[in-house]
């Protein structure tokens, strides 16, 4: 085509009130205007005076963008629409006052106790330039098909019971959401192994604090078997000891 874009913008998610730039370059035979449109619900408009390859943003609610290129000769290509996601309402402290855009979690998923045959949801939401993506899991497993905010399962079934924890990652970094039991059915209770490892525990410890650290990315060493999952079961049978768990991965 007579114009291709060489940089598409980025979506984000960012605190109300963040200030930041979407960015959009492209190449033609001629020069280049550019024009910035955002929808909002169904309302699609041009942003006046919009018409550098830049545009600044103060978040203040979530909205698309899109970008039109045109050039002399009335070729006119639009890159692709991105989202601006505003979280209104962050705790304090957050973001983390040097913070680079690196994923920050803003929602964590809740405990769940379902009947079998009704449906789950699990929501978790993070914060992150660019927008962060998802991936869920269960009792350390990852989970192919989940790879959005919410979790949704339309019937459940008793083997979806379990530990669930949600990843949220970009190209600065990941951050883990909590990790929330899911009971489907009866009392799920745990198996054999559980209660030798209920034992060894209580034999073992001496404080109510508990610090476990689960390393999987080693530079000089091949990745371990299952050390994200040992952790998070780990931390659930020290919780039910009464202990107070801190759990941190890689």
């Amino acid at each position: 085509t007579a114009i291709s874009i060489t940089e598409q913008p980025v979506s984000v998610s960012v605190p109300v009130g963040y200030s930041f730039t979407l960015r959009c370059r492209a190449q033609g035979r001629t020069s280049l205007q550019y024009q910035w449109f955002c929808q909002y619900q169904s309302d699609c408009r041009p942003i006046p005076g919009a018409t550098n390859q830049d545009l600044p943003i103060i978040a203040e609610q979530t909205q698309l963008y899109t970008c039109r290129v045109n050039d002399l000769h009335r070729n006119a290509v639009f890159s692709d629409w991105v989202k601006v996601e505003v979280h209104q309402c962050v705790a304090r402290g957050l973001p983390p006052r040097l913070w680079q855009g690196e994923p920050v979690i803003v929602l964590n998923p809740s405990e769940q106790h379902v009947e079998v045959g009704q449906p789950l949801q699990l929501q978790c939401a993070a914060m992150g330039v660019p927008a962060p993506s998802y991936q869920w899991y269960r009792n350390g497993n990852l989970l192919e098909l989940h790879k959005r905010k919410k979790l949704w399962i339309t019937h459940t079934k008793v083997s979806d019971s379990g530990t669930y924890l949600c990843c949220a990652s970009n190209s600065h970094g990941e951050h883990w959401s909590n990790a929330v039991d899911v009971h489907v059915g009866g009392e799920i209770l745990p198996p054999a192994e559980h209660f030798q490892l209920f034992h060894l525990v209580f034999v073992l410890a001496t404080g109510k604090i508990a610090l476990l650290v689960g390393n999987n990315r080693y530079q000089h060493h091949p990745n371990l078997m299952a050390p994200v999952r040992d952790v998070f079961e780990l931390s659930r049978l020290l919780k039910h000891l009464g202990f107070q768990v801190v759990s941190l991965l890689d």
